[in-house]
């Protein structure tokens, strides 16, 4: 019987927890004091590999793995992830951990703060750092959002190892196609708020918060942006504003569903200076038309006032048809969505910063 596999970590530590016979099991707290901002799995090898993007008070952030859901943890004796001296740069965390594509086994990349894009070719364990992203002259011009100038999204393009879409805060959407060798800007129609009238829609330094690839059509993506929902239909060469039936188009996170075309989930935010849910309630809101239009999908949610927030990598699918959703909170709280039916996992939890989940067979 086929079971899910579902990691968070959170701002102390990483969750394992297993769905069997349709009930959650959660396992004891794994790297404990480590704030895990993002977590990863790995299904191209005969077992999972885990990976967990950790950040130790003492030790600082490193990039871990597993093999055996999470009994050990193995790292490098030197650091997975670092900058080359001549970049005077240092790690501060590192924000995403992606597996590349079914035909590239072994590949791995991984989104830094300060913004930059490191690249495994042995499953992970080591790291090679992207010269020309940190090269790119619009890069002395990235500023830190809220959470700090990091790289949170990457995107592989199916099929093609030379394209790739990634995404940072701020600085906005940039995309190769040469497999990274140079980049360009790709935030045309995505607004500024935050500039003055006239000037709102620059080339780059848009504050994107997560994009998400379509399942049925590699160029078609939805976006979270720090103010806006948007849509692309051309790989992010222009973008559109797709935000009717949401209650509000502030948020961070955005996850789409890996086998049904047009389908995609958000959890809205009332507003940037108004960081809770509308109405105060947990609402995840979903797309099956390819952003045309978003209606609440929230059945089973708990109807108490709510005061968290969702962060960009906290809210995920599988890799099941349909997929199963699953989101975490800022206030501890992680939840899954089977059948169009929302079950609570945990509560009581650190804040949980990332999720990741799978299928097993």
């Amino acid at each position: 019987m086929a079971e899910t596999l579902l990691l968070a970590g959170t701002r102390k530590g990483l969750v394992l927890a297993r769905r069997r016979a349709g009930s959650w099991e959660t396992e004891s707290l794994q790297l404990p004091m480590q704030a895990i901002y993002a977590v990863g799995i790995d299904t191209r090898g005969t077992a999972p590999r885990l990976f967990a993007g950790a950040t130790s008070e003492h030790w600082g952030p490193t990039v871990l793995h597993s093999d055996d859901f999470g009994r050990s943890w193995q790292e490098p004796d030197h650091a997975p992830v670092s900058f080359p001296e001549k970049t005077a740069a240092a790690l501060g965390r590192v924000w995403q951990i992606q597996p590349g594509p079914e035909d590239q086994p072994g590949v791995v990349y991984a989104g830094t703060e300060p913004t930059a894009l490191f690249r495994s070719e042995d499953g992970g364990r080591t790291f090679e750092f992207n010269q020309a992203l940190w090269d790119h002259p619009h890069r002395p011009e990235w500023a830190p959002g809220g959470g700090g100038q990091a790289l949170h999204t990457i995107v592989p393009y199916p099929g093609d190892p030379d394209r790739m879409l990634v995404a940072m805060s701020s600085g906005g959407v940039y995309r190769t196609r040469d497999g990274g060798r140079s980049w360009s800007a790709a935030n045309s129609g995505i607004k500024c708020t935050f500039l003055p009238e006239g000037e709102q829609y620059p080339e780059f330094g848009q504050c994107v918060h997560k994009v998400a690839p379509d399942a049925g059509d590699p160029d078609r993506l939805y976006l979270q942006n720090h103010n806006g929902v948007y849509r692309s239909a051309d790989w992010g060469g222009t973008w559109t504003e797709a935000a009717k039936g949401l209650p509000a188009e502030f948020g961070f996170a955005v996850a789409a569903d890996k086998h049904r075309p047009g389908s995609a989930y958000l959890f809205p935010l009332t507003s940037d200076g108004f960081r809770f849910a509308p109405d105060f309630r947990r609402r995840v809101y979903r797309t099956e038309d390819g952003g045309e239009a978003w209606s609440s999908a929230s059945e089973g949610l708990p109807a108490e006032d709510f005061y968290g927030l969702v962060l960009r990598d906290a809210l995920c699918t599988d890799d099941a048809d349909p997929a199963g959703v699953y989101f975490g909170t800022r206030t501890g709280e992680l939840y899954a969505c089977a059948d169009d039916r929302w079950t609570t996992v945990a509560t009581g939890l650190p804040d949980v910063l990332s999720v990741r989940a799978t299928v097993l067979d």
